[in-house]
């Protein structure tokens, strides 16, 4: 809670790189910048124990404080002090003076601030001795020194020093005759006026507490921000998240495995080594299934139907080496389990329309076994299967085409970034658009004590069995249905080489598909959370989220986002033990089974949900984190401004530009988010604003065993330099979400962005011929008011900020407890703007996919649509339902315009 009146230096707009790095002639002397607060950000081996706070640095070696902050100092009774109170016997007073020094140096008294290891208490942490310095009195009245003379030892004591019985006696009844004049009488009382004075002061701060719910409230700001800035950047190692994500690549670690469970111990005791002030194991208990060595098949039989004349390969050469162990066989996570036989029929991209193509040429498809290639129309894998499904087939056969990722493109893996010829991409066929999470516990969180569905009562999984393949594997099964069917378009012809593309057809040899599997319906698998609490809002969190599963060894998904996350939360763990804590608690979090379907997060936020609609204000993910050198930023748009602030500080050696320049020069911009990682139950369940942070850009073999080590150590980022630099850009966008008074939230981009969204779903709504006039099937009118009412709402709470900032600067950096409470409110109502377009009506959320609240993001039914945004309307006018397509309308129409409503209902807005 904000003192009755608070001490506030205003945190200086973060840098760019170049504002950064400019400094005085002084700082040529040393590669380090300089830290006005005492914070070091040079190696360990550079830096000596130094405090955080800048006791007695003079303000001409570092940059100019705020206006109204003094540096704390220490006095002595050394000769030059300005508070003395010394007599006229200086002799005497440098002896003792002397005396207390090497005293303190014998009993070894040492500053806990000075030294790096030590730890402090929780109380001298809030304290911001940084902001306050006691005034430089220049008294030079003196106190007379009342002097107590003990007797000598006496010439007469013997040779073992005992004295006589006259100067025992003496030792023992002598008192010191004091003479009081009435210039000392009055000079005591001065000096005992004085100390009255003082202790007065001391207790107005300290038991009112002023001084102390300042330091609690603002506490971020004992320390410069810039020099905070400064020392997370230079103290994230490259050479220490090689060295992790070495370790995590060295074995396959699907979830729920025991590779899986030696990671999770691992980041566990790695947060537990950075003294986190929370650090929990969570277990849940889900579905899962596991592949059989002996289960799988694909096979090509005679005529009879009776004997295999062809059967895949279906594996990749081993090439995790002879310490990994035996790498991941070939499968897809949450597959159906079957042995199917029928027709092969090549259906392109699997998409719907491609099956309906296949219709339109009058194929029959029913009971035959379909082949299609990742990526293209339909991006989602378990949508392919279904699609295939619906149209009839009874199995489904999926390859990685090299026209999409392999040799046509370019150099394949190990040599470059693409697919080999034994190359298989595995994934989950789990209808994640449908169902997110455990798939047998949709809605609630997959406790051991709690409810569970059956198998074949759950939407989210598909009713046929499918297995992945390679293209060397895929050519085979091509050029087996030359001349039956149709010619394939050209659309529909990829890469494999020495295939005459035909579609076939019922006639087509008969293939056989097997898929016996394990299947565990309450697999344990495990979250791991690490916390630093906030001082002053510590209820508050932002939560920085990378899975640890991976299909095979999972260099870059996700594991370079884990030796990242693992780093920037040892720079986090280190500036803690300096006693540095932000205002609002950071949360890092290690989620567990999120290639099966985004299950660890998931189940975390469905047991959190109301507690993350109240307290969480941002969620920032990783995953694949780095397979690339173009940086992508995708997220709600709340996060523009910031994105593009941070990005112009950290700078790419390699490019020699900042991050931001390289993105404009790109024309790249912050981008929607999908459906297709962690962030998706925190932004569109929870309505936590979110952030996907990666370098990407370029193609890599992933989620098969070529993605591993040895490829982003050679090929994907050899000096790992852009891993470095996203966990700069993770780092400095803690610092800024975490610790400034005011949250740097854009919430004016989030208003044209809205915009944007309704012209573009207005244009998608053209291209389906959904009439706005004449019959009226639609009317989005509704919501184009409603975002009206979200702009003019905007603009008038956004001139609260610089009203806020006025006052404290007129104020000479003292907050009011009624600013202060008001500004915590504005932070409140910036970041629940995003909760308060939640549909949390009982039943609400999108049609038949109540899991998904928010009225404007949210997965598509079939990504085949362009877009995501108001994913409801979309659903209904696919389904040509006029009359829910407008009761949608106008229910996300008023969601809309109440989220405006609440935004400026602000005390004094």
């Amino acid at each position: 809670m904000p003192s009755e009146k608070s001490r506030y230096v205003p945190a200086p707009p973060i840098p760019s790189y170049d504002e950064a790095t400019a400094g005085d002639a002084s700082s040529s002397r040393s590669p380090w910048p300089p830290s006005p607060s005492g914070l070091d950000a040079r190696p360990d081996h550079e830096v000596e124990a130094q405090s955080l706070l800048s006791h007695g640095r003079p303000l001409d070696q570092a940059r100019r404080a705020p206006a109204g902050y003094r540096p704390p100092h220490v006095e002595t009774d050394d000769e030059g002090s300005e508070w003395t109170l010394e007599d006229d016997d200086d002799d005497s007073d440098a002896d003792e003076a002397a005396q207390v020094r090497r005293e303190m140096q014998e009993l070894e008294i040492e500053d806990p601030l000075n030294d790096p290891n030590s730890s402090t208490s929780s109380w001298s942490k809030r304290m911001g001795f940084s902001r306050f310095s006691l005034p430089r009195w220049k008294w030079r009245w003196r106190l007379p020194r009342l002097t107590v003379r003990l007797p000598r030892q006496s010439d007469s004591d013997d040779a073992n020093g005992q004295g006589t019985e006259s100067s025992r006696t003496r030792l023992r009844w002598r008192f010191p005759t004091i003479k009081i004049t009435s210039r000392d009488a009055l000079l005591i009382f001065g000096r005992l006026l004085a100390l009255a004075v003082v202790l007065g002061t001391v207790y107005l701060l300290f038991v009112s507490d002023l001084f102390g719910s300042m330091s609690r409230r603002f506490n971020g700001q004992m320390f410069d921000p810039e020099a905070v800035r400064q020392f997370v950047q230079l103290r994230v190692d490259s050479d220490q998240i090689r060295d992790s994500l070495r370790h995590f690549t060295s074995f396959a670690h699907i979830a729920g495995t025991e590779g899986d469970y030696a990671l999770a111990m691992d980041v566990h005791n790695s947060f537990v080594k950075n003294a986190f002030d929370q650090v929990v194991v969570d277990e849940y208990y889900v579905y899962l299934n596991y592949p059989k060595k002996d289960g799988r098949a694909v096979e090509i039989l005679s005529a009879d139907g009776k004997k295999a004349i062809w059967t895949a390969l279906l594996e990749e050469r081993e090439v995790g080496g002879e310490t990994a162990g035996h790498q991941t066989y070939a499968f897809h996570g949450h597959s159906k389990s079957g042995d199917v036989k029928g027709p092969l029929i090549y259906a392109n991209y699997g998409s719907r329309s491609d099956f309906k193509k296949l219709a339109d040429k009058g194929i029959n498809t029913n009971g035959a076994i379909a082949l299609v290639r990742h990526h293209g129309t339909q991006r989602n894998l378990g949508q392919k299967v279904k699609a295939a499904e619906m149209a009839g087939f009874v199995g489904c056969i999926v390859y990685s085409d090299p026209a999409d990722n392999g040799f046509v493109k370019g150099e394949p893996a190990p040599q470059g970034r693409f697919m080999p010829s034994d190359g298989v991409q595995r994934g989950s066929v789990s209808l994640s658009n449908w169902v997110m999470g455990d798939v047998l516990t949709p809605g609630w969180e997959s406790k051991e004590e709690k409810p569970r569905m059956k198998l074949d009562q759950t939407k989210g999984l598909v009713k046929i069995p499918s297995l992945p393949i390679a293209w060397r594997d895929a050519q085979v099964l091509l050029q087996h249905i030359e001349g039956f069917g149709e010619p394939c378009p050209k659309s529909w012809k990829g890469g494999v080489p020495d295939v005459k593309w035909w579609s076939g057809n019922s006639s087509s040899p008969i293939v056989r598909l097997k898929n016996e599997q394990d299947d565990n319906e309450k697999q344990k698998v495990w979250n791991i959370y690490a916390k630093i609490d906030g001082i002053e809002q510590g209820e508050k969190s932002i939560i920085i989220g990378n899975h640890r599963d991976a299909w095979a060894f999972g260099a870059s998904e996700p594991n370079s986002g884990t030796a990242i996350m693992l780093d920037v939360a040892r720079v986090f763990g280190e500036l803690a033990a300096r006693g540095w804590r932000p205002l609002r608690s950071i949360e890092f979090m290690s989620w567990d089974a999120e290639e099966y379907n985004m299950i660890g997060s998931t189940e975390f936020v469905e047991k959190n949900l109301d507690i993350l609609q109240q307290q969480a204000f941002a969620y920032i993910n990783l995953d694949g984190a780095v397979s690339g050198r173009d940086f992508h930023a995708a997220g709600s748009p709340m996060f523009r401004k910031l994105v593009t602030k941070v990005i112009d500080r950290v700078f790419d050696p390699v490019s020699n530009a900042t991050l931001l320049a390289l993105w404009r020069e790109k024309k790249s911009d912050l981008e929607s988010l999908g459906s297709e990682s962690d962030y998706v139950p925190f932004q569109d369940m929870a309505g936590t604003s979110s952030l996907d942070i990666s370098f990407g850009g370029e193609a890599h073999p992933s989620h098969s065993s070529y993605d591993n080590f040895h490829w982003m150590e050679s090929i994907g980022d050899p000096e790992f330099v852009y891993h470095g630099l996203l966990a700069q850009v993770l780092a400095l966008l803690v610092i800024e979400l975490a610790d400034r008074p005011i949250l740097p939230f854009d919430l004016g981009n989030y208003a044209a962005s809205l915009d944007r969204y309704l012209s573009e779903l207005w244009q998608w709504t053209d291209k389906k011929g959904v009439s706005q006039g004449g019959d009226q099937k639609i009317n989005l009118e509704p919501i184009r008011e409603a975002i009206k009412h979200v702009e003019k709402s905007v603009k008038q709470f956004e001139q609260w900020e610089p009203y806020w900032e006025q006052n404290v600067i007129a104020a000479n950096g003292w907050e009011p407890t009624g600013l202060g409470i008001r500004r915590l409110d504005y932070n409140n109502r910036m970041s629940t703007f995003e909760t308060d377009l939640l549909d949390l009506e009982p039943g609400g959320g999108i049609p038949n996919r109540t899991q998904f609240k928010h009225v404007v993001f949210g997965p598509p039914l079939w990504d085949e649509l362009d877009e995501a945004q108001f994913p409801a309307i979309r659903d209904a006018i696919e389904a040509e339902d006029w009359a829910l397509a407008q009761t949608m309308i106008d229910k996300i129409a008023k969601i809309i315009d109440q989220a405006a409503t609440t935004l400026v209902s602000v005390e004094g807005l």
